[in-house]
């Protein structure tokens, strides 16, 4: 990688920043979504590839809402610039709340669901 012509520095240092975003979401998987424990719970190989398949489709989840909240928020934030592990957390207590919730109290909850929004935004990395 040698030849600025055909690996141009400027597009090296931009794959760079995506790479470590990578690895930010990795890291985020393992710490916040797994306790950090190193072992899966499930013995069987076709229930440890459900349960990752699971970790995998809830992280994409969290992040699909955070592209959500970053919508409502004033200016061009994108979801790498919220807390994963702060949305994780709100998420975690409407789902939990949910079910002594009645119906009619919904639509507040997801409005001040949708408010907590701008505590949620990090500081520049």
């Amino acid at each position: 990688m040698t030849d600025p012509m055909k690996y141009p520095s400027a597009e090296i240092s931009n794959l760079y920043s995506h790479r470590w975003e990578i690895e930010l979401g990795y890291r985020e998987q393992k710490q916040y979504m797994f306790s950090n424990r190193l072992t899966l719970r499930s013995r069987l190989p076709e229930l440890v590839k459900q349960q990752l398949w699971g970790v995998l489709l809830t992280y994409n989840l969290i992040r699909y809402q955070m592209t959500q909240m970053c919508m409502m928020l004033k200016g061009d934030y994108l979801p790498y610039q919220l807390s994963f592990n702060g949305a994780l957390g709100h998420i975690m207590r409407l789902i939990i709340g949910l079910p002594h919730s009645s119906p009619g109290t919904l639509p507040r909850q997801l409005k001040n669901f949708y408010e907590i929004t701008e505590s949620l935004i990090l500081a520049p990395r």
